[in-house]
């Protein structure tokens, strides 16, 4: 069935029983069962908490639907019973359905034109490039008890379109699977450890469905971190008879908070070697992805963890530049496009997906992108949070200048080298430094 036809007539009758409408978020939901996605996956794609889906919304949608029905809906039995139900007694009052049989006849969406590129890439996007052997790594390595894998790149460059794929390997495998993301959580909560550990057990027992029974295992003689680890031992962990897979995105907003981090991330890392000792402890797999851009700020030079699988998402290659531009459909069939494109942005996945989207649509034609580009509205925002955040540092900024102005590539402080990479602004050769693409290279010249 036509899936706006039926938010129609779903809405109507939420309003003829006297409930109000769906709001977006159940708008969301909806979609997200007709096509078979976990309420983590709904929750991460649109930007929510996943047991803020799991828990509020989802449970307040199904029992409205199930007065309006009249039998018990969940989750599994909802299209099938909406559809029967359409179908059979709301049909006959909906003039336009009456008009066009048609609607009534199982349709598959044939509509593959793009969406805007912002954020993560949904699973049946045809516009995603499989990071074969990285997913491949991952998928073996998260079956792999305790295991703990750290996603690490700088922003926009899909870590979190990877994570909606590992989470949906895991959930296929039957395990449980959590993401949180800490992009979400209040300041007074990341600026305290206790508040933090609290709630990360209770987001996680929600997710479970399970009672948070904090005050049971918290004790303040113990410290919130003996009691975190109490509680994910004898009581999440205990609880369930397959892996845990913890997902935790957006990490680097910990670092914003010194104090709590450095407790917080070896806590993290006690669990991955307490499952070498303690077989309970090998229920759980830790997923941590976090932008490596935002150490500059903070003054941090170093990855938070040094154990466990690194996984570093790095620039398409011209050949993903030219499969993505076939998608797109582009006739670039002698590469020669994806040459130009890949010299302009070199490679970096959100770059290359935007100029595809408007090259797609006719919007612009290659030649007028790469001639316009460093003031094009296109890369607008993407430039200018790499300007505003160099402002902030001049002894950076100076570095990179160096790197614009020479004629060949030039060595620099390791540190600041570091932080310029971590940023994607620069490409190594050894200890060698050069712009990474004539886009930055052009529009930071022009800012001095």
């Amino acid at each position: 069935m036509n899936l706006d036809c039926l938010f129609e007539i779903v809405d109507r009758l939420l309003i003829e029983s006297h409930n109000r409408p769906l709001n977006s978020t159940e708008n969301l939901i909806l979609r997200g069962i007709w096509q078979y996605r976990t309420y983590n996956q709904m929750a991460i794609e649109a930007g929510y908490s996943a047991g803020y889906f799991t828990n509020v919304v989802a449970p307040g949608l199904l029992g409205r639907l199930s007065e309006v029905i009249g039998q018990r809906v969940t989750k599994k039995n909802c299209r099938l019973l909406l559809e029967s139900y359409v179908i059979t007694k709301a049909a006959p009052k909906t003039k336009p359905l009456r008009q066009d049989p048609m609607q009534f006849l199982p349709t598959v969406n044939q509509d593959t034109s793009p969406c805007y590129p912002s954020g993560s890439i949904p699973l049946d996007s045809p516009f995603y490039l499989k990071r074969s052997f990285l997913e491949e790594q991952v998928y073996q390595e998260i079956e792999k008890p305790g295991a703990l894998i750290r996603i690490k790149a700088p922003r926009e460059m899909g870590k979190t379109s990877l994570l909606l794929r590992i989470l949906d390997y895991a959930n296929r495998k039957d395990y449980c699977t959590i993401s949180l993301n800490l992009e979400q959580v209040d300041g007074a909560i990341l600026s305290d450890l206790n508040q933090l550990l609290r709630w990360l057990c209770a987001n996680i027992a929600r997710q479970l469905q399970r009672q948070p029974m904090l005050d049971e295992y918290w004790d303040e003689d113990l410290g919130s971190k003996i009691s975190c680890t109490l509680y994910f031992q004898e009581y999440l962990l205990q609880s369930i008879n397959t892996p845990l897979i913890l997902a935790l995105d957006e990490v680097n907003h910990i670092f914003e908070y010194p104090q709590v981090a450095k407790d917080f991330l070896p806590l993290l890392r006690s669990w991955y070697e307490e499952a070498r000792r303690m077989p309970i402890w090998q229920k759980l797999r830790l997923l941590v992805v976090h932008s490596t851009d935002i150490y500059v700020p903070l003054e941090l030079n170093q990855s938070p963890f040094n154990v466990g699988l690194p996984i570093q998402l790095d620039s398409f290659s011209q050949e993903e530049v030219q499969q993505l531009a076939q998608r797109y459909g582009l006739d670039w069939i002698d590469g020669e496009g994806a040459r130009q494109l890949m010299a302009m942005v070199g490679g970096h996945p959100a770059l290359v997906d935007l100029a595809l989207y408007h090259l797609g649509r006719k919007e612009i034609t290659l030649s007028q992108l790469l001639e316009t580009a460093p003031t094009s509205r296109i890369y607008s925002h993407h430039l200018q949070r790499h300007w505003a955040t160099l402002q902030k540092q001049p002894e950076l900024a100076q570095a990179f200048d160096t790197v614009l102005n020479a004629n060949e590539a030039v060595s620099l402080d390791p540190i600041l080298t570091h932080k310029l990479s971590s940023m994607g602004l620069i490409k190594l050769s050894g200890d060698q430094t050069i712009a990474s693409c004539e886009l930055y290279q052009r529009f930071f010249t022009k800012k001095k």
